[in-house]
């Protein structure tokens, strides 16, 4: 899943770079109000690139990692109704 959202933000980006681009580069030469409106389009696909970047999936578990604090995780297994294996006890 990682790998598609790499995909999916790298698409986002390499569209703004291009409406902007072209924005400048082409489509002043006929309608400067249209270059700055993809102007405007191109500045707000980062922001929505970075949140699908960093995004987590359902296959992400990181809810369940141990937190390193041996108490609250038995706290957190308890509360979760599991038993978790740890290194030393069984």
């Amino acid at each position: 899943m990682y790998a598609r959202r790499r995909h999916v933000y790298f698409a986002m980006m390499g569209t703004c770079v291009t409406l902007f681009v072209l924005a400048w580069a082409v489509v002043r030469i006929w309608s400067v109000p249209v270059a700055v409106g993809m102007c405007v389009v191109a500045m707000v696909i980062p922001p929505f690139a970075a949140i699908v970047a960093n995004r987590r999936g359902p296959e992400d578990r990181w809810w369940d990692d141990p937190s390193g604090d041996p108490r609250s995780d038995e706290w957190w297994d308890e509360l979760d109704g599991e038993r978790r294996r740890t290194e030393g006890r069984q």
